[in-house]
């Protein structure tokens, strides 16, 4: 595995934002886990909430924002997932 790896989603070469893949897996694990939370909170008070009146281009850009920091904590349990999976062949 690369050392750093861009984040999916993100079509610019070069790409400016990167994963360490050699980064402790607690830090790995807290920015994975940071953002994931992030998208479930505000995902829980929408849901929550007695009346949503918004219209359907709203609740789309609204959606894909929350894409963005999700899209990022995957990626980030990814490389999680690959290392723990190389530390248990070895």
């Amino acid at each position: 595995m690369e050392r750093y790896v861009p984040i999916t989603g993100i079509d610019c070469t070069p790409a400016s934002l990167l994963i360490d893949t050699q980064a402790p897996l607690d830090v790995l694990h807290a920015t994975a886990d940071y953002r994931i939370r992030v998208v479930t909170q505000v995902l829980e008070n929408i849901a929550f909430r007695s009346e949503i009146t918004s219209d359907t281009v709203v609740l789309s850009d609204f959606a894909q924002l929350l894409v963005i920091p999700l899209r990022d904590g995957c990626d980030l349990l990814e490389v999680i997932g690959r290392r723990l999976q190389a530390q248990v062949e070895s």
